[in-house]
């Protein structure tokens, strides 16, 4: 008992050191074993329903993209996967989607640690409002939260799927799998062919629409909210910067989509008003990071593919399940642009002044972001010969985790599968490494440069 107590503290003890001193390496090291773990598992005659084993590269790419909770896939995953393979995706989504919170919460403290008492004195009141300062509290808001949105969209559905004569333990099995796919916007469907025979039923639109919405926000979100909810005038920075943009961007999202997609058969074009209402709602929300889709995308107007470019590139809330640079982002930019335009020396929001180092980092992440997209379109396009609009979308979609597809995916070459293994690895990991790195890696020089400006423009 003693050398078991002994070893568990010990074990313990390496493990806080690790997480604190590098969470980089920590979510690298972590997310490579669980894929490889439940890619042996799906590999498993037992996993599929033909009862023959998988090939390596269709599990590999299924539990990469279930653990990144992605959504993108090679195979139908409905006829496809076998009972216990549907069952090992929706864990290996869970799984996935509680290690990204844990470990963005323990780069957080690990931020924190490094500071210096004056910064991080200053840095005391935002750590309370976004309650990344308290790990403990953040990582039981994200327990609960995740566990009740789940089942509480699982009740919703489980009626409706037994109105649909699917029986009662199929349909408590779908009904679970949706939610925790809905919530931890993975965009994997246990339905054959997906979602797209329920383009009309809002019982099942509505619910998987909202668990996407919720869980694209972030825990330091939620946390904020459960603190401040009757207070609006004490919500943070960060969770007022992200209510906005998200909220702008649904909505923008959906009038574009009404304009692109009214009037297109294969699309919206046969629905009527309420129906179409109600799509343009589902996925003005699918479009940024959940990867469910109402209808078919690959009979999509190359518009709505370009607007569809550029929300998944964006994503969703920081310390959230989804993808992209993030609304936080986007936000940082557009103030920089706003403050520059009016002459004006400092980014403001809400009565609080935004540091030049925090438009640093958003400026990192979105040309890092830049920079992989158009590499992994180019190796793509040149493994496939895919034409450029198509290619595009799949490599942002993998990069930024969002999950939504052309439908080409089930075709490509073993080498093209590889590739987007990797753009789906690296945009689940690789943010949270780059924003490890910039955090940890502040340096302060006693000797500065003369300044001098550049003509820029």
């Amino acid at each position: 008992m003693d050398t078991l107590r002994e070893t568990r503290a010990a074990f313990g003890e390496w493990f806080s050191h690790v997480a604190l001193r590098s969470p980089a390496r920590l979510a690298l090291l972590s997310f490579g074993l669980v894929i490889f773990l439940f890619t042996a598992l799906l590999s498993l005659p037992a996993a599929t329903s033909s009862g023959t084993r998988a090939p390596f590269i269709d599990a590999l790419f299924t539990a990469t993209s279930a653990v990144c909770v992605t959504g993108l896939v090679t195979v139908d995953t409905g006829t496809y996967w076998s009972a216990w393979g549907l069952t090992i995706i929706a864990v290996a989504i869970k799984v996935g989607g509680l290690g990204i919170m844990t470990l963005a919460s323990l780069i957080g403290l690990a931020v924190s640690r490094r500071l210096g008492l004056t910064q991080r004195l200053l840095a005391a009141g935002e750590a309370r409002a976004t309650g990344l300062g308290d790990l403990r509290s953040l990582l039981r808001t994200v327990l609960i939260v995740s566990f009740s949105v789940e089942a509480v969209i699982a009740a919703i559905l489980l009626p409706r799927y037994i109105m649909l004569d699917y029986g009662f333990l199929k349909s408590l099995g779908y009904s679970v799998f949706y939610g925790i796919s809905a919530f931890n916007n993975a965009g994997f469907t246990p339905d054959p062919v997906g979602l797209y025979p329920y383009s009309k039923d809002f019982w099942i639109l509505i619910p998987i629409g909202l668990g996407v919405f919720i869980g694209g926000l972030g825990y330091p979100v939620y946390l904020n909210l459960i603190r401040h909810w009757r207070r609006p005038r004490t919500w943070s920075l960060h969770t007022k910067l992200t209510l906005v943009t998200v909220s702008v961007l649904a909505v923008a999202s959906a009038g574009l989509l009404a304009i692109f997609e009214w009037s297109n058969p294969n699309t919206l074009g046969d629905h009527n008003a309420a129906e179409t209402a109600g799509n343009l709602f589902f996925q003005s929300i699918n479009q940024r990071s959940g990867g469910f889709a109402s209808f078919d995308i690959g009979e999509a107007r190359e518009q709505t593919w370009l607007m569809e470019d550029v929300l998944m590139f964006i994503g969703g809330g920081s310390g959230s399940t989804a993808g992209g640079i993030r609304v936080t982002t986007l936000a940082v930019l557009l103030l920089a642009i706003w403050a520059e335009a009016r002459g004006r020396r400092d980014m403001e929001a809400y009565g609080k002044r935004i540091g030049t180092e925090v438009l640093r980092g958003a400026v990192a992440i979105t040309m890092i972001g830049i920079a992989i997209v158009i590499v992994g379109t180019g190796v793509f396009m040149a493994q496939t010969g895919i034409p450029l609009d198509r290619a595009l979308y799949e490599v942002i979609s993998a990069y930024a985790t969002c999950g939504l597809s052309t439908g080409i995916t089930q075709d490509l070459p073993d080498s093209a599968k590889t590739t987007l293994i990797v753009l789906m690895y690296v945009g689940r990991v690789g943010s949270m490494t780059i924003a490890a790195a910039l955090a940890l890696n502040k340096q302060r020089r006693v000797i500065r440069y003369p300044s001098e400006r550049p003509i820029i423009g």
